[in-house]
Order: C-alpha cells, then sequence, then structure tokens
C-alpha cells in the first residue's frame, strides 16, 4: 500500500492507494510518502477542492467495507457539491435505515471524497461528523461549499 501525507486547512492528512484506487484518507502524517500519479492526483484534487476550485473528484476510490456500507457510499458521493441531504433521504434511496446511513458514514473511509459531511439530521439538534474535529470540521467543509 502506498501513502502520502499533506497539510490541508484542517490539519493534516494522509491518503492511501491500494491496487490503483484511492482506500482510506486519514487524519495526521506519516513518515513514509510515496509519490505515485494517483496520490499525486488526488492531493492535488483535495487542494483545489479547499480552494474552492474542484467540485468533483475524479479519481478512482475503492473503500473497503461491508456491501451496505458501499451501497450507502456510493449514494453519497451523488449528492452534488452545495447540497445536503437527510440520513432518511439517502436510507431510502437504498432500500435501508437512517440508523444504518449513519452507521456507514461513521465508518467512510474516504471522507471529503465521499462527502458524508453533506448528510444532515433532521433533528438539527443533533448532527454528528466523525472525521477530525466533528461536527466544526463538517461545518468548515460546508462553509466552503457556501451553506
Amino acid at each position: 500500500m502506498f501513502q502520502m501525507s499533506f497539510c490541508t486547512p484542517l490539519g493534516s492528512i494522509t491518503l492511501y492507494e491500494e491496487n490503483n484506487s484511492i482506500v482510506s484518507l486519514d487524519w495526521g502524517q506519516t513518515p513514509e510518502n510515496n509519490e505515485t500519479i494517483l496520490l499525486l492526483e488526488a492531493r492535488n484534487q483535495i487542494q483545489a477542492y479547499f480552494r474552492g476550485e474542484l467540485k468533483n473528484f475524479d479519481i478512482p476510490v475503492a473503500p473497503k467495507g461491508t456491501d451496505l456500507q458501499k451501497i450507502t457510499w456510493n449514494a453519497i458521493k451523488k449528492i452534488p457539491y452545495g447540497k445536503t441531504c437527510f440520513y432518511s433521504n439517502i436510507a431510502k434511496e437504498i432500500n435501508s435505515f437512517a440508523r444504518s446511513v449513519g452507521q456507514a458514514c461513521a465508518k467512510n473511509p474516504i471522507p471529503i471524497i465521499i462527502p458524508c459531511h453533506r448528510i444532515l439530521s433532521k433533528n438539527s439538534n443533533k448532527e454528528y461528523y466523525s472525521f477530525f474535529n466533528g461536527i466544526e470540521s463538517k461545518r468548515h467543509l460546508l462553509n466552503l461549499e457556501q451553506f
């Protein structure tokens, strides 16, 4: 597995590549960096996203998870930049339950690229985000997308 760390406005992240696909995006840095063509392109796209210059990621991803998680993540990838939807909307689309969608979001191995930050709770007092600084990171990403 290849990996590359770099800085973003939210802090350092590390991308992981396996079999010519991005498989994970984690917070923090790793001492070992491999500059593959895909990792460089993914870094460039993420940096362009944070500059407000990129709205759709165009890199191969292969998140590891259950079949239901993969179905959920594929549905989440379809939420357009600048839009949000509720857990229940995704659940209805994939014939599942809002709680299952929330659990899949919490297990999303490639946040930002698979934009689980665009999923909202109908109960506005209970917003969740398991990535980095939690709800603060979610708000940052939504503000970036002009919410």
